[in-house]
Parts: structure tokens; C-alpha cells; sequence
């Protein structure tokens, strides 16, 4: 007698996987960005160095953002000081008028100026090239060839951002003040030497201080976000084109709640 096989059909029962919800991938995407930050500061410190690439990267991002933000300075400085003239003048304190642009620039305009300035231009592209050596599988390629691709690209390109954008924001600041020179000497007649003479000394060794700690956050947050989300980029072209995008819009979005946070700070010490 043949043993014949019944087909039995078992009701699949439909099961839905879920990932993990927005406040979970919060907490993940926080985690791997303590990760990449940690990670960052062991390989810096550890040899070999990167010098070669670290010099290559302080001159791209200088000679990528200089042109922009002595356009961009010099023309704030005008702007500014053709604003502030009838507020002052008004209370008959136009002498006042350079000290208040030096302070002005110094403290805040230079540091945020070059800082968002810097964002667009140089997170932008740092996103972009991580990118697509990632989506190209450069990166892989790298780490068969016993290259470390962090310390190579990651490391050298956050330094570079770090020791850069200080040295960027004192160059803003001054060709702010030339600018603000140049309207001050064509609507007053001021000389170039009372103009400076006037205009630092009211600047402190705080505000240089605090400006150059400022610059140095910002340059370390434009490297690390554009580094962060070029390398960790994936699906094609489009993840080149979000990387990009995302490293501008979070860079600026920290830039400004540091600068926030930096000037409550500060303002404590200035009493």
C-alpha cells in the first residue's frame, strides 16, 4: 500500500520586523559618533604621523576658503561700521566707533563668520570626498593595502580643520578691520594709525583668548562632522550628495549653539 503525501498547507502567519525606534537610533547614532571621536584622539596621538598629509590639508582648506572670507570679511567690515555710525553719532560718540568694530569683529563676527564660511566650503567638501572614496571602495582598498584609512584620512583632515580655522579667523579680523578703516578714513578722515591705536586698545588678552578657543571648537566640529558623515556615507551617489549636505547643516547647527554657549561663558569672566 503506497504512502501517499497529503499536502499540508500551514497559514503563514505574517510577522513584522521592526527596527528600532527614532529615539533608539538616537542613542546608537550618538554612540558611533563617541566612537569616531574617541577613535580620532587614539589615532592622533599614536605613530606614525601623517605630516606630509596633515601640511597638504592646511593648505586646501586656507587656499579653499581664502579668497571667500577676505571678500566676505572685508565687506562685514564696511557694513558694519556704516551701520554703526548713526546709532553712535546720535549720542555724539562716533570716537568710539573703532573700538566698537575691533571689539566687535574680534569677539564675535571673525570666529562665527569664518567658522560658517568654513562650513559650507570645507565641510562641504570634506563630506563629498570621504564620500565618494567610500562609495568607490577606496577606503576598502586602503585598509588591504595595510593603509590605515582613519589616520590617513580622518585624522590628518580634523587636525588640519583644528590648527586652520584659528589662523583663518585672526586673517578675518583683520581684513574686517581694513575694510571698517577704509569707510571710517573716506567719512572722517581718520588716519590709519588712530584708527588701530583706538580700536585695540580695548581689546584684552580675553578676548584673544576666547576667540582663538572659539575658532578652535568650531575648526575641530567642521573636520569631525564632514569627516563623520563622508566616511560612515553609503548608497551610491546619493549618499555622496547627503553626506555633503548633512556635513554643512549639523556643522552650522553646532557652530551656532557653541558660539551660544561659549559666549555665556565668557561673559562670566568679563563680569
Amino acid at each position: 500500500m503506497e504512502n501517499k503525501a497529503e499536502n499540508i498547507s500551514i497559514p503563514e502567519e505574517e510577522v513584522e520586523i521592526k527596527g528600532p525606534g527614532k529615539l533608539a537610533r538616537m542613542f546608537l547614532t550618538l554612540y558611533d559618533v563617541y566612537k569616531f571621536i574617541a577613535r580620532f584622539f587614539k589615532e592622533g596621538f599614536l605613530p606614525p604621523y601623517e605630516w606630509k598629509e596633515l601640511f597638504r590639508q592646511c593648505y586646501e582648506i586656507g587656499y579653499r576658503s581664502a579668497l571667500l572670507i577676505s571678500t566676505t570679511g572685508f565687506i562685514t567690515g564696511i557694513v558694519f561700521t556704516k551701520q554703526s555710525r548713526p546709532s553712535l553719532s546720535e549720542f555724539g560718540a562716533t570716537s568710539w566707533l573703532p573700538s566698537l568694530v575691533g571689539i566687535a569683529l574680534l569677539r564675535t563676527l571673525a570666529p562665527l563668520l569664518t567658522g560658517l564660511i568654513a562650513a559650507g566650503k570645507v565641510g562641504s567638501s570634506i563630506g563629498a570626498e570621504l564620500g565618494s572614496m567610500r562609495v568607490t571602495e577606496q577606503i576598502d582598498a586602503m585598509e588591504v593595502s595595510a593603509t590605515n584609512p582613519f589616520k590617513f584620512l580622518v585624522t590628518t583632515r580634523v587636525l588640519a580643520a583644528t590648527i586652520t580655522i584659528p589662523i583663518l579667523t585672526f586673517y578675518t579680523a583683520m581684513v574686517g578691520m581694513l575694510g571698517a578703516l577704509l569707510n571710517v578714513s573716506l567719512s572722517e578722515g581718520t588716519s590709519a594709525k588712530a584708527f588701530f591705536q583706538s580700536s585695540l586698545e580695548q581689546i584684552t588678552f580675553l578676548d584673544i583668548t576666547a576667540s582663538t578657543i572659539k575658532a578652535v571648537l568650531f575648526g575641530f566640529t567642521i573636520g569631525m562632522v564632514g569627516c563623520y558623515q563622508g566616511y560612515n556615507s553609503s548608497k551610491g551617489t546619493e549618499g555622496v550628495g547627503k553626506a555633503a549636505n548633512s556635513a554643512v547643516v549639523i556643522a552650522m547647527f553646532l557652530i551656532f549653539i557653541e558660539e551660544v554657549v561659549s559666549v555665556q561663558f565668557f561673559g562670566l569672566f568679563r563680569g
